[in-house]
């Protein structure tokens, strides 16, 4: 995905945000650490200008949440910082990849320590499939199959200097045909 690409996706999430909900009343966007949290931020600006006000956005760090925590390095804490009780509301959690479900388990944990939502609803850039864990994205901006060798690097202006989701292969993977709906046979040949 390209610059466009990303505001186009975060466009569509946004609409459909607001048909889902009928509205942003009692709507809060929490946008888990890093990307997240600047994804967040401007699907609040974009749900600000379809509904003419401004909506309630957040962040979450999810670090000392982990079920892995002590089988891999610590990575660096944030702050969290919630635009007060979310009891009673209506939650957009947001992240730049879904990909185990790991992160948003996490999410969840840290999100109820804070209070009681009416509802809990996730929103990601890319879904990648993968998942270890019973959970799905409501709001997605692509989908994209990888393999799990495989790694989708979310760029944002915000943290890399400017916005694009590019996939990494391995040194030396090979790389897969698309998948055309033809036999694998008959792709290349003429009729």
């Amino acid at each position: 995905m390209d610059a466009a690409d990303v505001g186009r996706a975060l466009t569509r999430i946004a609409h459909e945000v607001v048909e889902r909900n009928k509205g942003t009343d009692d709507l809060v966007l929490v946008g888990i650490h890093t990307r997240g949290v600047p994804l967040a931020r401007r699907l609040a600006a974009r749900l600000g200008e379809i509904e003419g006000r401004p909506v309630a956005v957040g962040a979450l760090d999810v670090a000392m949440y982990r079920d892995d925590i002590g089988l891999r390095p610590p990575g660096a804490t944030h702050d969290t910082q919630l635009p007060g009780d979310v009891g009673g509301k209506v939650v957009v959690l947001v992240d730049d990849v879904l990909y185990t479900g790991r992160t948003i388990r996490a999410a969840l944990d840290a999100l109820v320590d804070f209070g009681r939502p009416r509802a809990i609803q996730l929103a990601v850039l890319v879904d990648r499939g993968h998942r270890e864990l019973p959970l799905r994205a409501d709001y997605v901006g692509k989908n994209v199959p990888t393999a799990a060798d495989e790694a989708v690097r979310v760029r944002l202006a915000e943290t890399d200097g400017a916005d694009a989701v590019v996939l990494h292969r391995p040194p030396g993977a090979e790389i897969r045909p698309a998948r055309t709906g033809v036999p694998a046979a008959r792709r290349g040949t003429r009729a």
